[in-house]
Order: structure tokens, then sequence, then C-alpha cells
């Protein structure tokens, strides 16, 4: 498989978490139709071989994990179960308004929102070649005593977690824009992405696919001269429109 170039980033992903190997892959359904990528070149950019296998159904791990799962829905209350609803509807940049306000919208600031749908993309186009290759079933596909409260799906897709990827790659692109703010922005997406365990259709071991992920991809994407011109435009564009001193980046 090839391997992306040396990409600093990649060094953060020494305290990912490695779990056991998958002995038997189940059957998904055909995958869906590929996406054109638009800052990353998957034939340079092999990201699975910086993940391990996901845990096997019949594991400790995925025993532990979907332990976890019943836990968290034990303790669930409505509010956070909205919220879940709510960011599951909303993958996209403006999931951010949390951190930047009201006025973070894709009607104040389309270059941006143009930005936050091309980082989406790229998502897209990586998260379904892993998805397929590893054809995880979900978690309520395992144990059927789970009562997931999102959208449920037939085919077997769960790692790595796209909502989750998603968020890291939409957050790490709003810290460099606003580093400032990086603190409030990374918990944002540890929080959008944990939602999809409060939904019940993701494991954990899928979010910390989803991060480490996101992080090879981002260095991928910043070593692009077409997303540091796309980041250029958004930068200008937020710190005027959001009234932010402008920085050095």
């Amino acid at each position: 498989m090839n391997i992306i170039r040396p990409i600093s980033i990649c060094l953060m992903l020494s305290s990912c978490v490695v779990v056991q190997s998958q002995s038997e892959k189940p059957t998904a359904a055909t995958p869906k139709p590929a996406k054109t990528a638009y800052y990353v070149d998957s034939a340079l950019l092999d990201v699975g071989v910086f993940l391990p296998e996901p845990p096997a159904v019949d594991s400790a791990l995925t025993k532990a994990e979907l332990a976890e799962l019943h836990r968290i829905e034990r303790v669930r209350t409505p509010e956070p179960m909205a919220k879940a609803l709510a960011d599951e509807g909303e993958e996209n940049m403006f999931v951010f308004k949390t951190v930047f306000g009201p006025g973070f919208t894709a009607e104040a600031l389309p270059v941006t929102a143009a930005l936050g749908v091309h980082v989406k993309n790229e998502q897209s186009v990586v998260g379904n070649q892993l998805k397929h290759s590893y054809q995880r079933p979900r978690p309520y596909q395992t144990d059927t005593t789970l009562h997931p409260v999102c959208a449920l799906k037939t085919e077997h897709d769960s790692y790595p977690s796209g909502h989750g990827m998603t968020g890291y790659l939409e957050a790490f692109t709003l810290a460099e824009i606003v580093p400032d703010k990086r603190t409030e922005i990374l918990a944002r997406a540890d929080d959008y992405a944990l939602n999809r365990l409060v939904c019940g259709v993701h494991y954990p071991s899928d979010i910390e696919a989803s991060r480490r992920v996101a992080y090879v991809v981002f260095g991928y994407m910043l070593a692009t001269p077409r997303f540091q011109r796309d980041l250029a435009a958004a930068r200008e564009e937020i710190r005027a429109k959001l009234g932010l001193a402008r920085n050095k980046n």
C-alpha cells in the first residue's frame, strides 16, 4: 500500500488506542459510488496503513464497548438525546456556531461554507473507502437489545465514524483559522463525535478511529496549495465578518 510522505501531524497518533484484529468481516451492502476527492490524492494517501482492524464481533473489547453503550443508554436523558439528534442532522462546519455565536452561518459566510463542503467531501471519499474495507457491523446490528435514538442503517459501515471524522476535520480547519479559540473548537469536536455514542449508532473505537484518520487526512490537506488558498480566503471572511482581530497565520 502507498504511504503518504512525511507529515508531522502523524506523530500525534502515538497516543491512539490499538484494538484487536477482526478475524472475519461481516458481509455488507454494495458500496456507495466513489466520490471525487478535492484536496487529497487517494493514490498517494492510504490511511488504512494507520488504522488497526476493528475489534472482532465476539471479542472481549467489543463486549466491553457494547456494555459501555448500554451504560450510556441507561443514563441518557431527553436533553442529550435531543442534542445528539440535532448533531446527526447537521454534518457541516456550522455545528461550531456554539463556539462562534449565532452569526456563524452559511448564509453569512459563503466562502467558509464552500470550504466546509470540500472538507466534508474529503471525509466522504476517505471514510467510505475505509467503511467498505472494514465492514464492521453497527452496534445495534450486533446487539439487538440496544435502543438507538438516531437513524438506523442496514450497511455494515460502523468503522470509522463518518460524523466523527467530519467533525474533527472541520475543527482542525477552524482551529487554523481562529487559533485563539482552538480549545473550544476541539472540545466541541469531541462532543460532536461522542454524541454518536449517545445516539447508540457507533462504538467508542469507531470514534477513536475517526479522530486518528482525521489527523492524517488533515496533515495531507495542509500540504496542498489548493487547501491553503481556500483556507486563507475563509480566514479573511470569518475574521472580518465576526469582528475578530487579524492573526499572523
